[in-house]
């Protein structure tokens, strides 16, 4: 259901909207944060957090409040906050939105994570190319602590509080939790084996809780209305998917953007009311739901729950388009809600043109670490390259499956799975147009990304 809110997007638009006095006087700024130090005990924030239902907004969907709750105080060890801004994934757009835009409500979010884990730091780590973002972050962290929201005593609290901003190393890779800490500590931006777990030892060896910047801006609104009742804007809370988040539409769609809505959007309002239609008035072909790494949908495509069990029986029989925009309905529908910025593409888009763009940027981006993953995504990359020249065999087109199943699963981190996931969902949702490429009845010399007219 179409439930637009601004919660986190109030601010969007303003006049000096990012600065300090704009956020004090429109969101109540920091009112909530001091309310939290002043009168709550950290566990009480843990035990509050977990009601809000935040599932995490970086793409795992991971429950905020259970996260959390893992941090356990060390003897000897501080504690860390650290904020995932490696916002990365291609097709998404909208963690840059609040750090340009609303940014103190992600140092509001770091004060209130941080005093739950038991954390006096939190780092923001930021995508390289970001560089707006990085100066509007500072720009609030300075703000803040000038105002003594921020330092050794916020809001006369004794418990020392601190937020930095730190710059990415470029990669796709340091966006996965364990790579971007060791990046974070100065070393090569590989991810590490699990266990320890970050709540064990993160960064610098320290207790660490790593979490999506949306996630954490997210939190000063939660514990303003009260946790039970951010969960409760939602149309799928008795998912366990509550709340409010920032939905995002590019590609093959009139209005391209970002947008605040209460959890259980579909896509087909994403797509038609906020995005206006496709470009053209075209029809609708498919549709990527949540970063290229998540399984591409066809249009057409329809629910497969006839189990009363399922999350989905409700659903069962209606087009996909209809289907909440939830983290376990689309896990229920074979893909994944991801970072939920949609990727549109109409009729008249070469499937085997998309994923050939899709296998060159994730056989770039590998690390390179694992075997299955550095090897696999070129493999896959070479095939869609002999795909597009024509030259490929039937033999070379069911290998994929192969070589894509092989890398699931069998990697340290999810990146393989990234690279593994959209190209299974291609092969398996459009095997009639790749095999027209093996049979010549196909040229990449005529494939279409783009449409006409979308640029003029």
């Amino acid at each position: 259901m179409l439930k637009q809110t601004s919660y986190l997007s109030k601010t969007y638009g303003m006049p000096e909207g990012w600065t300090l006095p704009v956020y004090e006087k429109e969101c109540d700024g920091y009112a909530t944060a001091k309310r939290v130090l002043t009168t709550m005990t950290p566990e009480q924030v843990v035990t509050e957090a977990k009601k809000a239902n935040i599932r995490g907004r970086g793409g795992a969907g991971f429950p905020m409040g259970v996260k959390w709750s893992f941090m356990k105080p060390h003897p000897t060890k501080p504690a860390y906050l650290v904020i995932n801004a490696d916002e990365g994934e291609p097709g998404t757009h909208k963690d840059r939105t609040l750090m340009e835009l609303n940014p103190h409500a992600v140092v509001e979010g770091c004060i209130i994570g941080c005093y739950g884990i038991g954390a006096h730091a939190a780092y923001i780590y930021v995508r390289d190319e970001l560089h707006l973002s990085k100066e509007r972050l500072w720009a609030a962290i300075e703000e803040a602590k000038k105002k003594g929201y921020l330092g050794a005593r916020p809001f006369g609290k004794d418990y020392a509080v601190e937020v930095y901003v730190h710059t990415g190393a470029g990669a796709y890779i340091c966006g996965e939790e364990t790579s971007l800490l060791n990046s974070l500590e100065g070393r090569r931006g590989e991810p590490r084996l699990k266990p320890p777990f970050p709540a064990q030892a993160g960064a610098f060896g320290c207790p660490t809780t790593v979490n999506n910047l949306e996630t954490i801006a997210a939190v000063p609104s939660a514990f303003k209305i009260g946790c039970e009742e951010f969960s409760k804007l939602s149309d799928i809370h008795h998912l366990n998917d509550g709340g409010v988040r920032l939905f995002g539409v590019n590609g093959h769609v009139k209005k391209p953007g970002v947008w605040e809505c209460a959890v259980g959007l579909t896509l087909r309002e994403l797509i038609y009311d906020l995005g206006g239609g496709i470009h053209g008035d075209k029809e609708l072909f498919a549709i990527i739901p949540g970063g290229s790494s998540t399984p591409v949908l066809r249009a057409t495509d329809v629910v497969d729950a006839p189990d009363e069990k399922s999350p989905l029986h409700k659903w069962h029989g209606m087009s996909v388009l209809d289907v909440p925009l939830g983290v376990d309905t689309f896990r229920g529908l074979g893909t994944m809600l991801g970072t939920c910025c949609a990727t549109v593409m109409a009729e008249g888009t070469c499937p085997v043109a998309a994923m050939h763009n899709l296998m060159q940027f994730y056989r770039h981006e590998s690390c390179g670490q694992c075997t299955p993953c550095r090897e696999g995504s070129g493999w896959l990359l070479r095939i869609c390259e002999k795909l597009m020249a024509g030259t490929a065999t039937m033999d070379e087109l069911d290998q994929m499956h192969d070589i894509a199943n092989n890398i699931m699963g069998n990697t340290i981190c999810a990146f393989g799975e990234g690279t593994a996931m959209p190209a299974l969902g291609f092969l398996k949702k459009f095997r009639k147009e790749f095999e027209a490429y093996v049979r010549g009845e196909r040229k990449g010399s005529d494939a279409k990304l783009a449409l006409e007219g979308m640029f003029s």
